[in-house]
């Protein structure tokens, strides 16, 4: 590795020979020294899953100059661990997380495997950011993102981000000409409405499929929800603090506090 450039950890939940990984790493690898750990399988809607009651096993799968990738029968959340703590062995200067294939977009990104990882980096320190395309398919076509990649990329190497701050980009299924640039916004207040599709196996047993449906709550031109309805990347900052501040005050006035 040169210790001139800077080290890149790339890691995603779809799985280490997914697509939009691939796209990823040839993004990174054109700013510094990649190191690529990966789950070797899907792990979509993993969120902040770490694995605990079983040994966790890397493979390497490449190595070149300026370059080593390995799968792990982990999480996401377990990638970066493991590319921290037992790859990189030490710190990296960014992690980038992606390119999801779906939207991570408003609440999904509380159930987003992507984004844990970014967040997970976030929380030792490290520069992160969580890259998603809002399209499903494994032949999704990415052909339109390099050029805003590169520009977010470089942004953060050359300014960083505030302490505790990840981003979550999301990237509009569209032709490259179709798209009206990045547009840094908060999240929408999306929710899905859910129910379980009640079926019966050959053995008489009943089993359930989770279905739903994507209800978007908010629509402001300040959201990401608009913001890819209206052909723009958008670059949300997130943080891992959950204190919901603008609480405090109303459950302090309301004498909740006791003193022992």
């Amino acid at each position: 590795m040169d210790n001139s450039k800077p080290t890149i950890l790339v890691t995603n939940d779809d799985g280490v020979f997914a697509p939009g990984l691939r796209k990823l790493i040839s993004i990174a690898r054109l700013y510094g020294n990649v190191v690529v750990v990966a789950p070797d399988t899907a792990m979509s809607g993993m969120s902040h899953a770490i694995t605990v009651k079983n040994p966790l096993r890397l493979r390497k799968i490449a190595e070149e100059d300026g370059y080593v990738e390995y799968s792990c029968n982990g999480t996401p959340v377990d990638s970066v661990k493991l590319g921290e703590k037992v790859v990189v062995r030490g710190k990296p200067d960014l992690v980038l997380s992606g390119i999801n294939h779906g939207s991570n977009a408003s609440v999904n990104v509380v159930y987003s495997g992507t984004m844990a990882a970014a967040i997970e980096a976030c929380i030792d320190g490290i520069p992160s950011i969580g890259f998603s395309l809002l399209d499903y398919s494994h032949k999704a076509d990415f052909n339109a993102v390099d050029k805003y990649i590169k520009r977010i990329i470089e942004d953060v190497l050359e300014h960083g981000l505030p302490q505790g701050v990840c981003l979550n980009v999301n990237i509009p299924a569209i032709k490259a000409h179709e798209i009206q640039g990045i547009k840094v916004c908060r999240q929408a207040r999306g929710r899905w409405v859910e129910s379980f599709d009640e079926r019966i196996d050959p053995h008489e047993r009943d089993y359930y499929w989770l279905t739903g449906v994507f209800e978007d709550g908010s629509a402001d031109e300040d959201t990401d929800s608009w913001a890819l309805a209206n052909n723009f990347i958008s670059v949300v900052p997130i943080h891992y603090d959950l204190t919901a501040h603008y609480a405090l005050d109303n459950l302090k006035s309301r004498n909740l506090e006791l003193k022992g």
